[in-house]
């Protein structure tokens, strides 16, 4: 039912609420508002270094190579070209600057709301209910993850592209042209690109297609057949999402991040999925107790926990087909939020989380506008004024405002992210493990091995607990020790770059404990996966020198310093020449040294001695 335009004699506030310029405005500032201090917010060390702060391909910025890198690549266990080409960009423009990164999520946010909102009014006809659903959308606390999550800047670019593919689905049910489906069908494939979340947009437009855009009762009724045309019109559609699919689980694949099943055999993922579906509705009620992840119960979710959610879910599906004519939104929004939902409820499990505030970021939009549709009849029934309604909106807003504010600020860096994790849940071993790199990061060594030690106990297949362990009892000293946790961390890790690190390290603590031949199999291991490792190069050199292999020692040695002059590498170099009774070449290698470390007391000492011998 659209809504009534505003008479001449309206009241600034009435003028305000009838004029969909002026409140998609109020939305769009009201959003920049509510998240400006994300602006002050650091990079944290989740997935943002991978995806920004420590990848190189992203750090050159925009170039033809980069893109082709983007378009092809499957690392971090996705495939999303249209992402990686976004952190590029704000690496060209704001270097590696969080503040312009953080910047462009919130502006995308506030485009997302006022598309959304535009969406719905123009489906629905509703103006005011539309704002609502999109200011619901703007100040929820659990969508706070992927505006304040520079690496899940992916959600932002996926909504954005379903929305307009939403939008021009609608300009396509009007008039059914070839032109118009060809748009749909590339802005779903760039959303796809920019992250699978979507990949369920086909059903989705078949539950717009019910309700609001009606299609349905206009081509004859709802009829097997019906739905059955309906369908055929969105093959293509479904073949997009048939490829999304395949290349997201080859991806995951991949990269490893499909969840064991020894570990999560499905029974345990499926059991998890029911009540997480429940707990999701729970945040979305009473949003308490947000974390950035939320540890797997694995075998400790009690069964009546799960029959429980099971049945709730049945009876909510149950009264929402019972009042499907007379309510259709009731219907369309609770399968909108099952069906959206889906790819992330985690039966085909990836990463070790129970959930994740990002995954609502979809689906919530269908639980909002049952909540907006569903309140606004009840406040008819109950004939409440319109201040009233205006006040009750207005306290739920400030109260979701209110929590989202203070989710943002702890997300201001990894040691408030972290911190606040540990508060909020139990036996959390990627917070622990996190929270250690933090108090890393922050020059307390010392109190992140008890962090460390919890990840790995938490979590014993955890490598990166394994190497950080491993890398700190190196640094004290207590080589057997270490030497254990980067065979654990080498056993679990999926991770070429860790695994190269864990090699290079374990090679150089076998040096110290004076083994070079089992050190050189190290190097040469982590070259394996790098092969211009300039720390394993040395290394090698040094654990070849020791064995006597001077011929090898010098070509590794020589191989690392022309990727970039290194002291030690000159130094080794230039034993390694003198035990080959080149000594001019030797007394250069040990100047080469001092020149770049003045106060090498080695160098110092083997170039005073090559020198007292030739006077």
């Amino acid at each position: 039912m659209p809504a009534k335009p505003a008479s001449a004699s309206t009241s600034p506030t009435a003028a305000v609420t009838h004029s969909p310029f002026l409140l998609s405005l109020i939305l769009f500032l009201g959003t920049l508002l509510l998240y400006l201090p994300t602006l002050n917010s650091d990079f944290v060390n989740y997935d943002d270094p991978a995806y920004v702060t420590h990848n190189p391909h992203v750090l050159h910025g925009l170039s033809w190579s980069n893109v082709v890198w983007a378009i092809t690549a499957t690392v971090e266990a996705n495939w999303h070209p249209v992402t990686w080409i976004s952190h590029m960009a704000d690496v060209q423009l704001f270097g590696t600057n969080p503040r312009g990164h953080h910047a462009v999520n919130i502006a995308l946010h506030g485009i997302n709301v006022v598309l959304l909102f535009f969406l719905l009014r123009r489906a629905t006809g509703y103006l005011m209910r539309s704002a609502m659903v999109a200011a619901l959308f703007a100040v929820h606390p659990l969508n706070v993850e992927c505006v304040a999550w520079v690496a899940e800047r992916k959600s932002l670019l996926s909504m954005l592209f379903l929305l307009l593919a939403l939008i021009a689905y609608g300009w396509f049910a009007r008039r059914r042209t070839a032109l118009r489906y060809t748009v749909v069908a590339a802005l779903f494939a760039i959303g796809l690109a920019a992250k699978p979340m979507i990949v369920t947009l086909p059903i989705l437009l078949l539950l717009w297609d019910y309700w609001p855009l009606r299609r349905i009762e206009r081509l004859s009724g709802v009829s097997g057949a019906t739905i059955l045309k309906l369908m055929g019109e969105k093959l293509p559609l479904f073949a997009l999402s048939a490829a999304s699919a395949w290349i997201t689980l080859y991806a995951q694949r991949s990269g490893g991040a499909l969840g064991n099943t020894g570990l999560l055999p499905l029974g345990l993922r499926i059991g998890n999925a029911i009540y997480s579906y429940v707990e999701y509705v729970a945040k979305e009620i009473w949003p308490s107790g947000l974390a950035v992840f939320y540890p797997h119960p694995e075998d400790s979710l009690a069964t009546w926990k799960v029959l429980l959610a099971a049945f709730l879910i049945v009876v909510i599906s149950a009264l929402a087909w019972l009042y499907r004519a007379r309510r259709p939104y009731l219907i369309v929004g609770w399968l909108w939020y099952l069906v959206a939902m889906a790819p992330m409820i985690g039966v085909v499990q990836v990463g070790r989380q129970a959930m994740a505030d990002r995954y609502a970021y979809l689906p919530f939009v269908g639980l909002f506008m049952i909540g907006v549709w569903g309140c606004c009849e009840l406040f008819e029934q109950f004939r409440l004024s319109s201040f009233a309604k205006a006040a009750i909106a207005a306290g739920v807003l400030l109260a979701y405002a209110s929590i989202a504010f203070v989710q943002i600020y702890y997300w201001h860096n990894s040691y408030t992210l972290f911190a606040h994790a540990l508060q909020v849940t139990n036996r959390n071993g990627i917070a622990e493990d996190n929270f250690g790199d933090a108090l890393m990061e922050m020059g307390r060594p010392d109190l992140a091995i008890p962090h460390f030690e919890l990840a790995a106990e938490f979590i014993p297949q955890l490598s990166t607990a394994h190497y950080n362990l491993g890398v700190l009892l190196q640094q004290q000293n207590r080589w057997q020790q270490a030497r254990r946790e980067y065979e654990l961390a080498l056993q679990y890790t999926s991770d070429e770059t860790e695994a190269a690190q864990a090699h290079s390290n374990l090679g150089f603590l076998l040096l110290d404990l004076n083994d070079p031949k089992e050190a050189e199999d190290q190097f040469t291991a982590a070259l394996q996966f790098n092969p211009e490792k300039q720390n394993s190069l040395l290394g090698r050199g040094i654990a070849e020198y020791r064995q006597g292999k001077l011929d090898a020692a010098v070509a590794d040695l020589s191989h690392a310093n022309q990727i970039n002059p290194l002291p030690q590498a000159d130094f080794w170099l230039g034993r390694a020449l003198e035990d080959q009774g080149n000594t001019e070449a030797a007394a250069n290698a040990y100047t080469a040294a001092l020149q770049l470390s003045p106060t090498m007391v080695d160098a110092k000492e083997r170039l005073a001695a090559l020198q007292g011998k030739h006077r």
